[in-house]
């Protein structure tokens, strides 16, 4: 979401996460910024940030708690202390007093637990004096070439409420997987390197759009299958998934998104922070890290490093950050309009 603000105009001023691989790639791409690792379940976390940035006008927080605890995928454990990160938002909040706060998680959040975490988002948004908007985003309505859908809370200080961005796509043209990554080296032959040159011309706008800026490609690395494996995936027809295969075939993964193939027109699965279960639309092997981050709409010059286990983690991790700048321009825009 940092990277998505920053296209739409604001700068970034600080970047806090518990997870140090993920620091070291936020703080490559965020040099003027200044990387934070704190555990903000520790109060004394709030103190750290507030010192650092003292000196500065902040007018926006944006958060991503962790949503594990809200997630389809994960074991939604109540208790888990992670469900109740949001609140050190509003305690950052509370010291720096923002224009605006925006928080992103999984849609859950808003009904698990008979929707307990949404309420008490809410009423802590109404204790502060902000008035809180909320919305359910669907990536492919903002130009986003993936299944993925977040909710969003925005506060603002006073009595405007946020009005969310028009979606800028619709059904007959969501950008799909070929227009996104159509141009990336098949990597059948040759497993690639973090750092490669272009082989192919862009070939949809969309391409040109996350090749701007960049001279090399870059975390383009293939993964090295074994044969058996090869030979499921080539069953496997085009948007297909494991319920396509023939009997006895593939049986090790079962569940539901095992051995789903992407479909060239039409928007990914979502993202998520492994790479064993989704397939590309044509060739017969996990997408490379640079290919889910183009269909996260993260721009070719946003290099991840760490390993490639850790580069496809931060990426399912990641808020797209199309939707960061989408959020991002109407927030500027609806300044402007308030001046």
């Amino acid at each position: 979401m940092s990277y998505g603000f920053e296209l739409a105009g604001f700068e970034c001023i600080t970047g806090v996460d518990i997870d140090a691989p993920a620091l070291k790639t936020f703080t490559h791409n965020h040099p003027h910024a200044a990387p934070l690792q704190l555990d903000l379940s520790e109060p004394e976390s709030i103190d750290v940030i507030v010192e650092v940035i003292k000196k500065r006008k902040v007018e926006v927080i944006v958060a991503g708690p962790p949503c594990q605890g809200f997630s389809l995928t994960g074991s939604r454990n109540e208790n888990d202390i992670r469900n109740k990160l949001f609140y050190s938002v509003f305690k950052l909040a509370e010291r720096l007093k923002p224009k605006y706060i925006v928080i992103e998680n999984v849609p859950g959040i808003a009904n698990l637990y008979n929707g307990r975490a949404r309420t008490a988002i809410l009423d802590e948004f109404k204790r502060l004096g902000y008035a809180a908007s909320e919305k359910l985003m669907y990536a492919p309505d903002y130009g986003i070439p993936q299944i993925r859908k977040r909710m969003f809370f925005v506060g603002v200080l006073g009595e405007n409420t946020f009005t969310f961005p028009e979606h800028s796509h619709s059904s007959d043209t969501y950008i799909t997987c070929e227009q996104a990554i159509s141009d990336l080296p098949s990597l059948l032959n040759d497993l690639g390197a973090e750092k490669s040159e272009y082989q192919n011309p862009p070939q949809s706008e969309y391409q040109r759009k996350m090749r701007k800026g960049a001279k090399l490609l870059m975390n383009h690395v293939g993964t090295k299958h074994t044969d058996l494996v090869v030979s499921v995936i080539k069953q496997v027809p085009e948007g297909g998934n494991h319920k396509d295969l023939p009997p006895g075939v593939g049986d090790s993964r079962k569940f539901n998104e095992a051995w789903t193939r992407y479909h060239s027109k039409k928007p990914s699965k979502t993202i998520d922070t492994g790479h064993r279960n989704h397939f590309h639309y044509k060739w017969d092997r996990v997408p490379s890290a640079r290919e889910n981050a183009r269909l996260q709409s993260f721009p070719d010059i946003f290099e991840f490093v760490g390993p490639k286990t850790q580069q496809y983690k931060q990426i399912g991790n990641a808020v797209p950050p199309l939707l960061g700048f989408a959020l991002g321009r109407q927030i500027i825009q609806q300044e402007n309009n308030n001046v």
